[in-house]
Parts: C-alpha cells; structure tokens; sequence
C-alpha cells in the first residue's frame, strides 16, 4: 500500500508542479492582474493549501480504489484522462489565453471526478468521501472560470 500511495503522491504532485509552471508567472501578469475575477475569488495561498490537500486525499483514493476496484484498466485509462486535463487546464487558461478552452477542460475534469466519485460509492463505501475536497474545489475553480469568461 505505502508503495503504490508514493507513486500517486508523485503522480499528482508531479502534474501539479507542471501545472505550476504555467501558472506562477501568469498570475502576476498583466493579463491577469487587470482581469475582472469573481467576488469570491480565494487569495493566491487558498489554491496553494486546497490543491495540496487535494492531492494528498486523491492519492488515499486512488490507492483505495486500486485495491477494490475489478477493472484496473479502466481505473488507469480515467487517472491518465484526469492527470493530463488537470495539467492541461493551465496553459490553456494562463498561458494561452484560452478562457474558453480552459473553461472546457475544467468543465470535462469536473465531470470526471464526479462521475469517479459516485461510480465509487458501490465499492469504496466511505473512501468514496477523499473525491469531495476535488469535486468540491472543481466547482468553485469552475464557477471562477465561468465569471473570468463573461466578464473579460
């Protein structure tokens, strides 16, 4: 268990940190520091904290569902699809300028990690729970998309 939970940290920090490397500079641009943003858009430290959190609990979840889930195939083929539209979202957004894009990409993770979390309930029972700070977090991340479109 401690070996596969290593490999997911490394996984999802890994996508985390490549996701970064679109977003640390692009976040103090002018782009995006003159941008009108949501009301209820958290301070820079919120996404820092709830993303570790995130992938700290999506790794659990990742090694839990590894354990009980029969079709291990299609786990993997979903975890690669949410790797790559996790990472993806950041250039779209912050480096290409692709709001709209962005607001696709997100809107598909979103899907993903909910349809993942009810398909998970059967078979995780209560582990099912370390999806909600994503899901969670992907639809306030998606509601911030949404208002960054419309309002830019």
């Amino acid at each position: 268990m401690i070996y596969r939970l290593i490999i997911f940290l490394v996984l999802n920090f890994g996508a985390l940190v490549m996701g970064g490397l679109f977003t640390s500079k692009a976040v103090i641009s002018n782009w995006y520091v003159n941008a009108n943003k949501a009301p209820w858009t958290p301070p820079g430290w919120v996404f820092g904290a709830a993303w570790t959190s995130i992938m700290v609990c999506f790794s659990f979840y990742m090694v839990a569902a590894w354990n009980k889930f029969e079709n291990k195939n299609q786990l993997l083929i979903l975890f690669i699809l949410q790797w790559i539209l996790n990472i993806a979202w950041n250039p779209a957004f912050f480096y290409f300028h692709q709001v709209a894009v962005g607001l696709i990409i997100i809107t598909l993770l979103t899907l993903l990690i909910w349809y993942l979390f009810y398909r998970s309930i059967p078979t995780l029972k209560y582990n099912a729970m370390l999806l909600l700070p994503y899901g969670i977090w992907l639809l306030i991340a998606t509601s911030l998309n949404v208002y960054f479109l419309i309002k830019n």
